[in-house]
């Protein structure tokens, strides 16, 4: 089969497309015929292997264990183990294979049967395979660690991208009133996507204590600056943005909470199949959609994961790994994702 595949650490060059063996099968896994994946923020930090951290968590302190990437992925049933009861051959299915030894980035990867969900009936195999990782992000930071409840005013920094597109989507469902932020040439977006409000970053830290909860998808300004905007005793998530941030909240949420009189916390998600069912039956109602502003080939994963890393991207990137169309350029007008926005 092909694969991307990567053998040292480094920037999107270290990555090639390869013919590999199959993966193997165990008698509760299911091989995938893998139809689309999606690029996020984890896939470059594994590819170059920063912060060095990551290397000890997944192995490979000088060469990367992991060699093909690629967390999230939809396609097909190729074949079930032995003991597998709740697919078969031709099952349309997603997941989130970030604790299942990723391998998206290639042509079949076997899945234990614990991960799979069916795919959403309204969506494409690319569209699918945007979902879990960022839309289960957006869910559990809003949900469980920022505990939003109805009639509450969530802050979403980064409401533009990945996780903040379906942020928004999942806030307005749960009842919120939602403000977004990002960059001034995005906010139409955000708009469609459900916000009450949307603001560029500099306006973000001039507001009044005002907000309950802020989701920070984005986090690459001070995290103090985010906090006066909190009213007291509010909630302040860190799921994404710059590593020295991140590791500021991660060991020092706890001193910043008690100085601050806001709870500061970061995600660490927990893939699992009854939060992605959960998301599958919102995408089947129609209360969250996927905005797709871009698709690539296989082979052109290097590209796809450049200018992720530019943040170029409104909402996520796809790859196509078969038939599916390549649209490079499409800024989400082309996908089924802005005629969905556009009835609404």
């Amino acid at each position: 089969m092909k694969a991307v595949v990567q053998r040292e650490y480094g920037s999107a060059d270290v990555l090639h497309l390869q013919e590999v063996d199959r993966p193997p099968m165990s008698a509760n896994s299911v091989l995938v015929r893998v139809r689309a994946a999606s690029v996020h923020a984890g896939d470059w930090h594994l590819m170059r292997g920063d912060p060095f951290l990551l290397r000890f968590i997944y192995g490979g302190i000088h060469r990367p264990k992991i060699t093909i990437l690629g967390s999230d992925v939809a396609g097909e049933v190729d074949a079930v183990g032995q003991a597998v009861r709740q697919f078969k051959p031709g099952d349309p299915v997603f997941a989130d294979l970030t604790e299942c030894g990723f391998g998206a980035f290639a042509e079949y990867v076997s899945v234990p049967e614990s991960a799979l969900v069916l795919k959403p009936e309204n969506l494409t195999f690319a569209e699918a395979a945007t979902v879990p990782v960022s839309g289960l992000s957006a869910l559990q930071g809003l949900r469980d660690v920022g505990q939003l409840q109805a009639g509450e005013r969530v802050l979403i920094k980064g409401a533009a991208g990945g996780v903040g597109s379906f942020a928004v989507q999942i806030a307005k469902a749960l009842g919120a009133e939602v403000t977004g932020v990002c960059s001034p040439h995005k906010q139409e977006v955000v708009r469609k996507l459900g916000a009450d409000e949307v603001m560029d970053y500099d306006q973000a830290v001039h507001q009044a204590p005002r907000f309950d909860l802020i989701l920070d998808t984005a986090a690459y300004r001070s995290v103090f600056a985010s906090l006066a905007v909190l009213k007291p005793g509010g909630r302040y998530v860190m799921v994404g943005g710059a590593m020295p941030y991140f590791f500021q909240v991660l060991l020092l949420g706890s001193l910043m909470s008690a100085l601050s009189g806001r709870r500061v916390k970061s995600l660490v998600c927990q893939p699992n199949s009854k939060d992605l069912t959960l998301l599958k039956d919102w995408i089947e109602r129609g209360t969250i959609y996927p905005y797709v502003d871009r698709t690539y080939p296989l082979e052109q994963v290097p590209d796809a994961i450049h200018a992720l890393e530019q943040r170029q991207v409104c909402g996520k990137v796809a790859i196509s790994i078969g038939s599916a169309p390549y649209s490079p350029l499409c800024q989400g007008h082309a996908s089924a994702t802005a005629s969905h926005l556009a009835r609404d």
